[in-house]
Parts: C-alpha cells; sequence; structure tokens
C-alpha cells in the first residue's frame, strides 16, 4: 500500500513539474525589452544588424524622456479624475484651476507628439528609401511624417 500511495505522489509531483515547466518555456521571453519590442521592425523593415543598433541607440536615448512625459500624463489623469470627482460630488468646478490644468495637458500632449515625431523621424533616416516608405505606412499616427521625406 505504501509503494502505490509513493508512486501515486511520484506521479503527481512529474504531472505538476512538467505542467509548470511546459508553461514557463512557452511565455514570453523578455516582452517588455526593448529587443523584443523593436524586433517587429527588424524582420518587417529588413533592417541591417547596423541599422537596428542605431534605431535601438535611438530609442535608449528617448526612453527617459518618454518615461517621464508618461508620468506627467499619469498625473494630469489623477488630476482630472478628482477635478471630476469634486464637479460630480460638489456640483462646482474651479474655472481657474481647471483653465491651468487644460493648458498644461495640451503643454504634455504637445511634447508627447515632438518627442515621438523626433524619434520616428530620427529612426526613418537610418533606413534606406523603401524602408522609410514601409516603416511610415506601417505607423498610423506618422502619415503627417511620410511628407518630411522624398519618396
Amino acid at each position: 500500500m505504501k509503494r502505490v500511495l509513493f508512486l501515486l505522489a511520484l506521479g503527481l509531483a512529474a504531472g505538476t513539474l512538467a505542467h509548470v515547466a511546459y508553461y514557463r518555456l512557452q511565455a514570453p521571453v523578455g516582452a517588455d525589452s526593448l529587443d523584443t519590442q523593436l524586433a517587429w521592425m527588424k524582420s518587417e523593415l529588413n533592417l541591417t544588424d547596423e541599422q537596428y543598433l542605431r534605431i535601438k541607440e535611438l530609442h535608449q536615448a528617448s526612453s527617459p524622456r518618454l518615461r517621464a512625459l508618461a508620468a506627467q500624463v499619469g498625473e494630469l489623469q489623477k488630476e482630472f479624475s478628482a477635478f471630476e470627482e469634486l464637479r460630480r460630488t460638489r456640483d462646482r468646478v474651479d474655472f481657474l484651476d481647471f483653465a491651468r490644468f487644460v493648458d498644461a495637458r495640451r503643454h504634455v500632449n504637445r511634447e508627447c507628439l515632438d518627442s515621438t515625431r523626433e524619434l520616428v523621424l530620427a529612426s526613418a533616416e537610418v533606413m534606406t528609401p523603401q524602408q522609410r516608405q514601409r516603416y511610415l505606412r506601417l505607423i498610423a499616427t506618422a502619415e503627417p511624417l511620410a511628407q518630411s521625406f522624398p519618396n
């Protein structure tokens, strides 16, 4: 009887181990890494290793600025939620404070757009004309940027 229980426990442990190992091996590796995020560019645009490394450097250089802007956007979203809560609960709005908020949001949105545009244009400069054309077509928000480059 002990032997049967031991074999059942061993089988259960082996099955559990196999299950956990399978799902860990199937999980995407480093989905948040820059290499993973930029891998589509290398394969879709047939970038050379040199082009890929240069584009990666551009992204690494712009990352601190973009992260800071993302943090500002998060703070503005919290501030807007506070305005909404005050409006709903007390049925009042401080219009001067709200105007300051709208101005700050407009400023941050402009900085986000400019920073993104600079990164896209700098990345496109590294590419051949054919790669650049395909890249700008792939990026839906880059439509106005496509006019910045000759075909």
